[in-house]
């Protein structure tokens, strides 16, 4: 049996495996969510809440932006605070005044001395921890002094929604435009959805048998956990990480040392010389390229790739400014038309839109050029899949302003404004249009490949196999999009949330993007496509065998038992392993780019290939793995730490990646014009040292301050006004501004360099399939 043979049979066992595992934890996920009552009752009968309040909470809550707006169990944005943390510890002060003042005659919990306030943080811990919910009745029941306190902070929340003068400033800190929620209805609704979110995550969970691997010890009571594994960190209560986080975290790191042990051994034992002797062609293989309809078609996807990309860095300029002023831009209202939770939106979605339409562009073009033959109607195909990619940017951005506005009513807003899940925001018609869109690509792409495909004695047809499963992945597995509806409970929409955005980012989006780049350096005769053709295979093993069950990790505070931690513990840190050696990649690559005098064709596509491999190692395996381990996450989960993983690897690894892919398609689209690579220079340049500062400058020491707070004082306290309106911190915000202003530079500079290849391209005087001059810069 052939090597590469082993490798496929191995790839297709992992596979199976691994979803068979993902899809048994999520039946876990789904058993052991939090519930949500038909009733919320006090002591005296008096009803608080019901489930019909909870669910039109949550859909509120959504019309407004949902994560973009603050965040619920830490899945969301970074400058209004958690509501679920928020509210709990509101509700918990509220709880202790009440008590200060009945039995200490106090003015407040804070004026009572040490010792009191022990004696109070037990009894306010014993009431709140403890269960009530009756599962035959489906009632929560709650004590005459729990209910007042949730009267007290629902009337806050009231205010903070309206707009009412008293809550003002709070609105300005957590960047709310007044009225959010015009409805008086709808706000008391919204404090259902809110007070429900911060219960699950105080009330213990039922004990289940295994639930206990430590033994217990005689006269003491054994610790159980929340719903959500105790987070957030709250000290009033008694939330701090449970036991498994420990542990679990710490054989994370063991995993994560004994895969990169077994990469380098691999490493060692296998690597050799197989290309030496290689012979590279004389000339550029692209440079006789023939350009199909259909592939000249895809250049008006890289245009559009560009605009959106300068659109996302506008409202990404915006939208952290609103984080400075509130709810003004320079004194003009700007939160009336362009609230921050739309601006937040769409700069999130954007980013995914454009690196995505990067891609399709690059299958697009990709195909015929490998294969060589253009199907019937192959460019009419092409031109009605970009005019339903502008539909539905166009579409979905219309109703997600019409949504926050609180113009299009909760019975419309699921299908067609915005359901507040970050990244899968676009209302459900949207999504269902988007992946009819996606299984369009996969068919164009699949019917230009096919050729290749069904000839067995093409060398590179294997690679070719792997570029179409990646392709046929992307767009099949949109539809995790699809498996939630408008009242599914929000752990179940969390499990298939990550499905589309973990698996889409780091699964098949880094099989595509090997093949593609393995498909193009064998194209240009540059490596033998039997060596490619195995480091593929085994690349692409190596990343699915963290990739798949590594979803997990984003799961670990949703409703999730100790298992389902344990595994995404395990195997989240098996993602980092490929990364660590990812410094190997860029050598070769760089390698690559020095091989022969015509690659000078390609330096800087090459170039930004070796900023995908810088950055894969910094933001996707040092950032990520700061924040992977469940007793990392536990406290950093939605401070700025995680965007700081979230740019630099979002950005610094798939747009880099898309931007390189762009450039080489352009070489063959205008590869008969001269390139004048200082625009392309200053562009890469700024754009890397852009990200650099951002990280750096703000990210980075405003996450770290954010994380000590959190582990000092409690997680509400790390994202509350209090803290997030210090003058330091507002300085570190301002610090963000020469990394986006030279990030800015870059992305219009190659902007520039792009529109100039067709307003006032300039004809390379060589000839074709002769080495071209060497570009200047």
């Amino acid at each position: 049996m052939s090597s590469t043979r082993k490798l496929w049979i191995a790839l297709a066992t992992l596979l199976v495996l691994s979803f068979s595992v993902l899809l048994w934890a999520g039946s876990e996920i789904f058993r052991a969510a939090p519930p949500v009552p038909e009733r919320v009752v006090a002591e005296n009968g008096q009803v608080l809440y019901t489930r019909a309040d909870i669910e039109k909470g949550r859909q509120v809550w959504q019309s407004i932006g949902g994560m973009q707006l603050g965040s619920i169990w830490g899945h969301g944005g970074y400058v209004a605070p958690d509501w679920s943390a928020d509210w709990l510890h509101r509700e918990a002060m509220a709880v202790l005044d009440q008590w200060a003042r009945a039995d200490g005659g106090m003015a407040g919990y804070a004026e009572l001395s040490a010792e009191e306030q022990a004696a109070l943080r037990g009894r306010l811990q014993e009431m709140m921890r403890k269960n009530t919910f009756d599962p035959e009745s489906g009632t929560i029941t709650l004590t005459r002094d729990r209910a007042v306190a949730v009267s007290n902070v629902a009337a806050h929340y009231e205010s903070l929604f309206g707009t009412d003068p008293a809550t003002l400033d709070l609105r300005k800190a957590y960047a709310m435009k007044q009225d959010t929620v015009p409805s008086a209805e709808h706000r008391r609704a919204l404090t259902a959805f809110f007070w429900w979110t911060a219960w699950a995550a105080t009330t213990e969970r039922p004990n289940e048998a295994g639930d206990a691997l430590v033994p217990g010890q005689r006269g003491v009571v054994r610790k159980q956990v929340t719903y959500t594994n105790n987070w957030p960190s709250e000290p009033l209560v008694g939330n701090m990480p449970a036991a498994p986080l420990w542990v679990w975290s710490a054989f994370s790191v063991l995993f994560l040392i004994a895969g990169i042990g077994l990469l380098g051994w691999h490493h060692a034992v296998s690597h050799d010389d197989e290309d030496r002797g290689h012979a590279i062609p004389a000339t550029d293989p692209f440079a006789a390229l023939r350009v199909t309809p259909s592939m000249r078609a895809v250049a008006k996807y890289f245009w559009v790739v560009l605009a959106l990309f300068l659109v996302q860095i506008l409202l990404g300029a915006i939208t952290a400014h609103y984080q400075v002023e509130g709810q003004d831009a320079y004194g003009f209202a700007l939160s009336e038309v362009l609230p921050y939770s739309l601006s937040r939106t769409w700069h999130t979605q954007l980013a995914v839109l454009w690196i995505a339409v990067a891609w399709l562009g690059t299958g697009l073009y990709i195909a015929p050029a490998l294969s060589g033959h253009e199907p019937k109607f192959q460019r009419f195909g092409v031109n009605f899949l970009f005019v339903s990619l502008l539909i539905i940017v166009v579409g979905s951005f219309a109703g997600q302003w019409l949504a926050v506005m609180q113009k299009l009513g909760l019975e419309n807003n699921f299908w067609f404004g915005h359901q507040g899940w970050e990244y899968a925001d676009m209302g459900r018609f949207w999504q269902w249009y988007l992946f009819i869109g996606l299984l369009l690509w996969v068919v164009l792409v699949g019917r230009a490949l096919w050729p290749v495909l069904r000839d067995k004695a093409n060398e590179s047809r294997h690679i070719v196999g792997l570029l179409f499963l990646s392709t046929a992945a992307i767009g099949l597995f949109f539809a995790s999009a699809l498996m939630w509806g408008e009242h599914t409970h929000i752990s179940e929409v969390e499990y298939w949330r990550w499905w589309l955005v973990h698996l889409w980012v780091e699964g098949f989006f880094e099989v595509f993007a090997t093949a593609v780049m393995a498909l193009i350096f064998t194209r240009l005769g540059l490596i033998k496509t039997s060596t490619a053709t195995v480091a593929v295979l085994f690349a692409t093993i190596v990343f699915m065998a963290g990739g798949v069950l590594g979803t997990l990790h984003h799961l670990y505070f949703v409703g999730t038992p100790t298992a389902v931690v344990a595994l995404g513990a395990s195997f989240s840190a098996l993602e980092v392993v490929p990364l660590a050696y990812i410094g190997f990649e860029a050598y070769h690559t760089w390698k690559i780019g020095q091989s022969t005098p015509w690659m000078v064709r390609y330096r800087w596509p090459v170039a930004f290939f070796i900023a995908v491999s810088f950055w894969n190692l910094v933001g996707a395996g040092l950032f990520g793995f700061l924040i992977n381990p469940p007793l990392s996450l536990y406290y950093m989960q939605g401070l700025n730490l995680t965007p700081l993983h979230g740019h630099t690897a979002l950005f610094g690894v798939y747009g880099m990646l898309g931007i390189a892919l762009v450039l080489f398609c352009l070489r063959g689209l205008r590869g008969q014009m001269v390139w004048d690579t200082k625009v392309l220079k200053a562009s890469f340049w700024c754009l890397n040292i852009g990200l650099a500062l951002m990280a750096v400058l703000t990210l980075l020491p405003l996450g770290t301050m954010q994380l000590l707070a959190a582990i000092e004082h409690g997680y509400a306290y790390a994202r509350s006004a209090e803290f997030m309106q210090k003058p330091i911190v507002a300085m570190l915000v301002w610090m963000r501004v020469p990394g986006d202003t030279i990030f800015s530079i870059g992305a219009v500079a190659l902007a520039w360099f792009v529109l100039r290849l067709w307003i006032a391209p300039k004809r390379d005087p060589s000839l074709a399939g002769q080495s071209e001059p060497a570009d200047r810069g």
